[in-house]
């Protein structure tokens, strides 16, 4: 499995943006779909995005879709979440996660990284 970091939370203002970065260890970053997620408290661990192995698929959970942008760098063993235009119910502990084929759920996420606490002020 791949070992995740993720980094990057914090807290900010409506309206703000934040960039999300998990780093993984090991060489077969490239092999992994990857995705973040997001727990909010009392709430269940939802989808935000999902990037193929070379990118050519994306997902966006639509409350994101356009003003969230998930990326990777396979050269860099990166994901990214670009996150624009943040509102106060995008608060929640953001994790990345690691699957071996193209999937958005969550059970199918074999490494998961400790989280990182993004929260929105209004």
């Amino acid at each position: 499995q791949v070992q995740l970091v993720e980094s990057g939370g914090g807290l900010v203002q409506a309206g703000d943006s934040l960039r999300l970065t998990c780093a993984a260890s090991g060489r077969t970053f490239s092999r992994y779909t990857m995705g973040w997620f997001r727990q909010a408290p009392g709430k269940e661990r939802e989808i935000v995005a999902a990037i193929s192995r070379r990118g050519a698929s994306i997902y966006y959970e639509d409350s994101v879709n356009g003003r969230f942008t998930i990326s990777r760098d396979n050269t860099k063993n990166t994901v990214s979440l670009q996150m624009n235009s943040l509102k106060p119910e995008d608060t929640a502990v953001y994790y990345c996660a690691g699957a071996t084929e193209w999937t958005t759920s969550p059970a199918a996420f074999g490494s998961w990284g400790q989280g990182t606490q993004v929260t929105v002020s209004s």
